[in-house]
């Protein structure tokens, strides 16, 4: 089969397209026929060496897959043909994939599966975020950093479906910010100066920040009393430091966001947040933006727009039959 796969550590660009030998499923395992894959930022990392899960060289990346059911273990549920989203944890970028049961959810009819490739990694960081980490409360206001991008978006969608009462989206252009509205934010700042704006109306409860940089003091100025500062990424490249002082004296906290680690030492866990974000699916209240889409063979340049920081909405990569 064809699959994207890392052969060096030299960034997107060194990403090629090969052919594998297609997965066999073991016993609790699922065979999905991809067709649509979800790309994120911790894939970019992974072409560099940077990212927690590094398997040994060559490897095919690619977590999130929506297709059909190929073949499934008797009493899952599943049957071939299915139509299907999945977290796979590598494997993704090719046109078949593997995963456990229990990471194998039925795609709404009402969603292609471009739709359902788009969800599980940026939806479910963002639930888990605002909804385990950060506590939000009914009525919570939320600023969202990077809000036009895959997981911008989704934390959009996510904080208006579970309570929130107002939505700031940071951009770094108008035009994001458009994307940002559409989504579904209910007031846009622009990332230059955003603090001065921010604070004028009032502060916010929580921060949901996948930047990181020299955004992330700002961030703690513009926290109300009892502000959240939620910490999902460095796409901006630059780890930042924490005065300590600054949440003393303001009572404010920081908690980090790592979802990935959290969910699979919990078996069930992504069940539960699949289980709780399906209404919003079905309202229509989630509905992931779909950014730019590139076929398999250009997995690359998919890598590459997420690197250059030029994505907006979800990047995908379609799997289409030869």
């Amino acid at each position: 089969m064809r699959a994207a796969q890392i052969v060096s550590l030299d960034g997107p660009s060194a990403v090629e397209i090969v052919d594998v030998p297609q997965p066999e499923p073991g016993s609790d395992q699922v065979l999905i026929r991809v067709r649509a894959a979800g790309v994120s930022f911790p894939e970019v990392l992974q072409t560099r060496g940077q990212y927690q899960i590094q398997p040994p060289l060559p490897f095919v990346p690619g977590s999130e897959v929506a297709g059909e059911v190929v073949s499934a273990p008797d009493g899952s549920g599943l049957a071939p043909g299915d139509r299907v989203v999945a977290l796979v944890v590598l494997g993704g970028f090719a046109e078949h994939a593997v995963t456990s049961v229990d990471l194998v959810f039925p795609l709404p009819d009402s969603l292609s599966f471009e739709q359902g490739a788009a969800i599980p990694l940026n939806y479910m960081t963002a639930h888990f975020a605002l909804v385990a980490r950060g506590n939000m409360a009914e009525g919570e206001s939320v600023l969202v950093h990077g809000a036009a991008g895959g997981i911008g978006t989704a934390s959009i969608q996510v904080a208006k479906a579970f309570g929130s009462g107002k939505v700031v989206a940071v951009t770094s252009t108008s035009e994001k910010g458009e994307i940002a509205t559409a989504a579904g934010a209910d007031e846009v700042v622009l990332a230059d100066g955003f603090k001065d704006a921010v604070k004028e109306s009032g502060g916010v409860d929580i921060v949901l920040d996948p930047v990181g940089g020299d955004r992330f003091t700002d961030s703690l100025r513009c926290l109300k009393e009892d502000g959240r500062l939620l910490v999902i990424g460095f796409a901006a490249g630059e780890i930042p430091t924490v005065r300590v002082n600054r949440l003393l004296l303001n009572n404010v906290s920081v908690a980090g966001v790592g979802w990935g680690a959290y969910v699979y030492s919990r078996p069930g866990y992504v069940r539960q947040q699949w289980d709780a974000l399906l209404p919003h699916v079905e309202s229509g209240i989630i509905d992931p933006p779909i950014g730019a889409t590139f076929d398999l063979d250009a997995a690359a340049d998919a890598l590459l727009t997420l690197d250059e920081r030029r994505a907006t909405g979800k990047v995908l990569l379609t799997v289409t039959d030869e």
